[in-house]
């Protein structure tokens, strides 16, 4: 047993002590995310369809001095289609079991079809999306395999949002090794933002938390998501954390460009790093005499997800303070100051006296006319 009060216990005992806190500080920022996630979710989606203008334009002073303007933030995920590569149960019915601690400490295992024919059964990717509620999680799940790998989920926000946080929460355990894209493109290209792995290098070639600097503030880096919520459900990635210029975004077009998007793609490449750990299974497929039948170990290995929650404020640049469906249907900023487009990234016509610019705290940046 050490003795704290030894020079070399003192400080083992503090950095027990910042670990810890650091793991603390990482849980506390994901139960943020989930409370706003589930307060904004509702407001937000009706939001959207309201063409009513506001009692007083926050893009304007009363004395009609023009002013920078954002919209709310929102979970931006809520109600938008996800595309699954893989789902379980529709190809026919399908079982997937998990294995949960009961009251008395047991471990026990629970086994449920899976049927996309059957709406009680079925476990479609547009669960992920739904409101949910933490006594009704409903989740996603993909097919059973024994090698479930490169399973992906694509969820498409309709325009360019500047997101803050991504969040999910897994109705099994967390898989071993993923990686989460962003698309500003509606899909064309994709970006890393983040990658998950106990084993950085051989999954990604990433080097595992690389620090970042001015010089690299858009580089993906590969952390442990199990270091992270240790023995927990929930990962929540946010956008700017570690990042130097966080504090001067509004002068960073490097960082503005970083939390830009209009898709996000999560890819789940590993499940286990070791499948002997995952729920007593044998790590070689082909060994069954501790571990039944190999379709009775499939029914074991699966990604399940309950809730994908996207924290973020459509992207206008300062010049609308909400977005809006217009006539054609399309899903677009509300703009202000002169400005046009689907993000106010440009000057109307006859207005181009002075070039564009994206509003700031000081400076509106509005587009003036002749």
């Amino acid at each position: 047993m050490l003795n704290i009060l030894q020079p070399s216990g003192l400080i083992c005992l503090k950095l027990y002590d910042f670990r810890k806190a650091k793991v603390l500080r990482k849980k506390y920022l994901m139960l943020l995310a989930v409370l706003f996630s589930l307060q904004a979710a509702q407001a937000a989606y009706f939001s959207q369809f309201s063409m009513r203008e506001p009692d007083h334009d926050p893009c304007y002073e009363s004395s009609g001095r023009p002013v920078r303007c954002i919209p709310e933030f929102i979970n931006a995920a809520f109600g938008k289609p996800v595309i699954a590569s893989d789902t379980c149960g529709m190809n026919g019915p399908s079982r997937f079991c998990t294995v949960k601690e009961g009251a008395d400490g047991i471990m026990r295992e629970r086994c449920e079809l899976c049927d996309g024919s059957v709406p009680e059964q079925s476990h479609p990717a547009s669960l992920l999306t739904d409101l949910n509620s933490a006594g009704n999680m409903t989740c996603w799940v993909s097919e059973p395999s024994l090698i479930p790998h490169n399973v992906s989920l694509t969820l498409s926000l309709g325009k360019k949002f500047e997101l803050t946080y991504i969040s999910m929460y897994f109705c099994s355990r967390l898989p071993d090794s993923m990686a989460l894209y962003k698309s500003t493109d509606h899909g064309k290209t994709w970006i890393p933002f983040q990658y998950y792995s106990s084993d950085c290098e051989g999954m990604f070639g990433k080097a595992p938390d690389v620090i970042i600097t001015k010089h690299n503030e858009q580089e993906a880096v590969c952390t442990n998501a199990h270091n992270i919520a240790p023995g927990g459900n929930r990962i929540a990635f946010p956008f700017l954390e570690n990042r130097p210029s966080a504090l001067l975004f509004e002068t960073s077009p490097v960082l503005q460009d970083w939390v830009t998007a209009t898709d996000i793609r999560i890819v789940f490449t590993r499940l286990s790093a070791d499948q002997a750990n995952l729920y007593g299974a044998s790590n070689d497929v082909n060994d069954m005499r501790n571990n039944g039948t190999e379709e009775n170990i499939k029914q074991r290995y699966f990604y399940a997800v309950g809730e994908l929650a996207v924290g973020g404020r459509c992207k206008c640049n300062g010049h609308a303070s909400r977005c809006i469906f217009d006539k054609m249907g399309r899903f677009t900023c509300d703009c202000k100051h002169n400005t046009a487009g689907t993000e106010c990234e440009t000057c109307k016509p006859f207005h181009f006296d002075r070039p564009w610019g994206r509003a700031t705290s000081h400076n509106a940046n509005g587009c003036v006319g002749t």
